[in-house]
């Protein structure tokens, strides 16, 4: 094949993506329909044979930030200039005069550099509002990646205590996020990882068992350790312990003499406990309590509107066998070595700044064996794609896992993680503790109590995952402007009251509305073309985009604020137009247009995990 015949190949192809792309949205993205215009045009030069190129660039479109400069810019020429060997303005004025016509778009020029600009025809705004209230389905979602499965994991929190305000935030992030890939077409599965082994879960059975000694009185026992978990929740799991069990799990534990650290001293009360209670026995403990925390902790995310599909246990990967055969692959693989009695990992090879323990030199395996284990039998289960969402302090886990994943033949790059800093909540000038082990902490269930699911959902992804938030608890329980979640949720009610009374009066209510319109093509909504009209229809086009943006950049944030713009442009309008009153046709296009706004404020409400309420 000749070098022009393959660039051609290329330039269709690329053409071809974009159409398909298109196709995916069903016409509804002003933007790809522009993609798949520039797209014919590059290739119309190429096969005059005017544009000389090997590869055509990714087409992007964005939407101006200045109306003056038109509705989209596309900076196309300023990428294919130099391979074309030609002045980038004098490119883009070519690429323009080769466009498809196109109903939708009014004018184009070239402006600055090269970029081309597009300004819409009104219609083209107008027609959305029909496009939305005539679709059978939540308008603005694709069905780009369909049959590709991701799984999302998310909340994971070690079973020691309950869920307490910081937790929340990455219960609202993740949830988010496998709504929005849900959206764009991927078949999601929400996965919680418990943590139901190791150390961590040994201080809090040992915590609950010396509490449980002192509800039953028990005389001969140790005073209560520094390091051990504390608050009322413990005492509450002892308390039942005994109502259960009364003082059969009484025993003597005589510590042995001072000497060591905390953790010495920790580590030397569990074996006491076991030694006293025997295996069965510390079980006994262990599970009761596990299962009392694992209990809330379902309820309280229940509470908050988040439900896994499946909860994951630690335990298992010992009880089937998968720990120790991830660690035989790592050997047959040359990936594991033996030093110093201890098995090791070799991370370095794989971009970690050292090796890591897999199990130690007693014998025990490590958080990090077992996370291993996990991540490969994700992969095991066929995801495509796999998206831990993990608190800040976990950064530097990254490149581990992701090297162990490389490790066993695996994927890394279909392993993402997204990270979730802790928000810090206030009380006026106060900020409020948040420590599980002390048991000085508000508690999700509390937050929920006070300000409600719906603010503590749309506050916690207000801001980039990554980016610390400050909660304010007096501004969440506002009813005021000010307040984002209040400000759009009274946006819905607003419509709904305004559909209600249209209904009430005989006119065309939200239905009706939309029907006709639909059925007519443009029909009425042609009468939109006041500024605050043609605003609204402007920001219910970016829909679409916002959606695939959020969910292709694992940014819920972008949701809230799409909504919050929604909302002010129509507050914006409302205040500047009746709606229920005037011509017929013009009250119809209204009722059209705010039917169509309060589709997408409760489809966007919903991504986020928020309820669009019809009466404040």
């Amino acid at each position: 094949m000749r070098a022009a015949d393959a660039s051609s190949d290329t330039v269709r192809g690329q053409r071809c993506e974009n159409e398909s792309r298109a196709v995916h949205c069903r016409k509804k993205s002003l933007k790809r329909g522009l993609e798949t215009l520039v797209a014919s045009a590059v290739s119309t030069l190429h096969a005059r044979g005017e544009l000389d190129i090997e590869t055509a660039p990714p087409l992007v479109i964005e939407r101006t930030r200045d109306p003056r400069h038109g509705d989209f810019a596309c900076p196309v020429a300023l990428g294919l200039a130099r391979a074309a060997r030609c002045n980038p303005r004098e490119l883009a004025a070519r690429i323009v005069a080769a466009l498809p016509e196109a109903g939708d778009v009014e004018s184009t020029s070239v402006a600055g550099p090269g970029f081309i600009n597009f300004k819409m025809a009104n219609g083209a705004f107008q027609r959305i509002a029909g496009e939305i209230v005539g679709s059978e389905s939540p308008w603005g979602r694709s069905r780009r990646h369909a049959g590709k499965r991701v799984q999302v994991e998310f909340v994971s929190v070690n079973p020691t205590g309950p869920l307490h305000v910081g937790h929340g935030r990455g219960a609202a992030c993740g949830a988010a996020l496998a709504n929005l890939l849900e959206a764009v077409g991927w078949e999601v599965e929400r996965e919680y990882y418990v943590n139901d082994a190791g150390r961590q879960m040994d201080i809090l059975a040992l915590s609950v068992w010396l509490r449980y000694l002192e509800v039953i009185d028990w005389p001969e026992r140790p005073a209560f350790p520094e390091g051990g978990y504390r608050g009322e929740y413990i005492r509450d799991v002892a308390t039942e312990l005994a109502r259960e069990h009364d003082t059969r799990l009484g025993r003597d534990l005589v510590e042995g003499p001072p000497g060591g650290d905390e953790d010495a001293r920790l580590d030397a009360l569990i074996a006491g406990a076991r030694a006293a209670l025997g295996e069965d026995g510390f079980a006994v403990v262990a599970d009761a309590v596990l299962e009392e925390i694992l209990a809330g902790i379902r309820e309280d995310l229940a509470g908050f509107g988040v439900v896994f599909d499946r909860w994951f246990s630690e335990r298992s990967l010992v009880d089937t066998g998968a720990l120790a055969r991830v660690l035989d692959i790592l050997r047959e693989r040359g990936e594991a070595y033996e030093r110093d009695g201890a098995l090791w990992f070799s991370a370095t090879a794989h971009g970690d700044e050292k090796d890591r323990v897999l199990v130690r030199a007693n014998g025990q395996s490590t958080y990090f064996a077992s996370d291993v284990a996990y991540h490969l039998d994700k992969f095991e289960r066929g995801f495509d794609r796999v998206i831990d969402v993990w608190g800040a302090d976990h950064h530097g886990y990254i490149a581990r896992v992701k090297g162990a994943i490389r490790a066993l033949g695996r994927n890394a790059d279909a392993f993402e993680v997204v990270i979730v800093q802790l928000a810090s909540l206030w009380r006026g000038q106060d900020r409020v503790a948040m420590s599980t082990r002390s048991g000085e902490f508000v508690t999700l269930r509390d937050l929920v109590d006070e300000v409600g699911a719906d603010a503590a959902r749309f506050f916690y992804v207000l801001r980039k995952s990554d980016q610390h938030l400050d909660f304010d608890l007096e501004l969440a329980k506002s009813r005021s402007t000010e307040n984002p979640v209040y400000y759009v949720q009274y946006a819905h009610a607003r419509i709904a009251s305004v559909l209600r009374r249209a209904g009430e009066e005989g006119g065309n209510g939200n239905a009706n509305a939309g029907a006709g319109a639909e059925r007519s093509g443009l029909g009425h909504l042609s009468r939109l073309t006041e500024d605050h009209e043609l605003g609204l229809l402007k920001t219910l086009s970016r829909y679409p985009e916002v959606v695939e943006a959020a969910a292709e950049a694992c940014e819920p944030h972008q949701i809230a604020h799409y909504l919050r713009d929604l909302a002010n442009a129509f507050h914006s309008f409302y205040n500047s137009h009746t709606i229920l009153a005037g011509e017929a046709d013009l009250r119809s296009a209204r009722l059209t247009l705010v039917e169509a706004t309060r589709r997408v404020i409760a489809d966007g409400l919903g991504l986020i995990g928020v309820s669009a309420p019809s009466t404040m």
